[in-house]
């Protein structure tokens, strides 16, 4: 996730677990079968930063390398941890990649600088040709091909990444899933990756996006203020075995969002929390 803070909690209820431990035991060999390297560590580990491209007024998204033939062991919603030493300090804040796992040759972390966010400010000091320490891949509140046919997404400012991730991934193989994407800002300039919502909605009819913003301008035709159980229930498939829901953004949301999805019928383990 973007969150320079405590990442976003996740529940997986029984079937979920059973349907993940089910997917690890008969697909992960088989993703080792190939010509690619997969690289996954538990110790920080040098990644060269090549491209930083600038998504918003305070948000980037920064390419590392990999060599030509790996990739990042990773499935769609999982996380890295940016590690660094600042004023005498070892700190580690985890972040989603937001580029289409199993991209080789190099993954994107996007990223918003918060003031009071120190691993944030550290990685938009960052020039091209620097190098930072991450470890991981690390198991996250993810996607597995098959668990849902109606897939509802819901995220505040950069709880996005983690999103697109997914989003990316289901569109690009696609998958038998209808996608919802309910997304959150304080203002239209706030709006991370919101050419590639447009172009997504125009190119493919199983997804659809509907935009909330706290100030919006004149003539917004979207969503206004914070999300409301009324815009749940309005924008995100019903609850249903079929269904699940993707949720991320500040954890005062998240927590918030999260009863209220209960109290809409939605099974906590089909509220996933990457």
């Amino acid at each position: 996730m973007g969150w320079d803070g405590d990442r976003c909690k996740r529940h997986q209820g029984l079937d979920l677990k059973q349907f993940i431990a089910s997917f690890h035991a008969t697909s992960y060999h088989a993703l080792t079968m190939d010509n690619l390297t997969r690289i996954k560590t538990k110790t920080p580990a040098p990644y060269k930063l090549s491209d930083i491209e600038t998504d918003t007024h305070d948000t980037k998204t920064f390419r590392f390398e990999l060599p030509p033939d790996a990739t990042l062991d990773m499935l769609p919603g999982d996380f890295l941890y940016v590690h660094a030493t600042l004023n005498g300090k070892q700190i580690k804040r985890a972040y989603t990649p937001s580029s289409l796992p199993g991209t080789t040759g190099s993954f994107d972390v996007t990223v918003k600088r918060y003031e009071t966010g120190t691993i944030s400010k550290y990685l938009h000091e960052q020039n091209i040709g620097d190098t930072v320490l991450m470890s991981g891949p690390n198991t996250g509140g993810h996607w597995i091909d098959g668990m849902a046919k109606r897939v509802g997404f819901v995220a505040g400012g950069t709880g996005i990444t983690p999103m697109i991730s997914i989003i990316r991934w289901i569109l690009t193989k696609k998958l038998d899933a209808e996608l919802v994407l309910l997304f959150a800002n304080k203002t239209e300039s706030d709006m991370i990756f919101r050419e590639e919502w447009e172009r997504h909605v125009r190119q493919y009819p199983n997804f659809t996006c509907h935009h909330v913003l706290e100030q919006p301008p004149p003539g917004w035709s979207g969503g206004t203020g914070r999300i409301t159980s009324d815009m749940l229930q309005q924008h995100l498939p019903g609850p249903s075995p079929d269904t699940c829901i993707f949720l991320c953004g500040p954890p005062p949301m998240v927590d918030s969002l999260e009863v209220t999805l209960k109290e809409l019928g939605y099974p906590e383990q089909t509220i996933i929390l990457p």
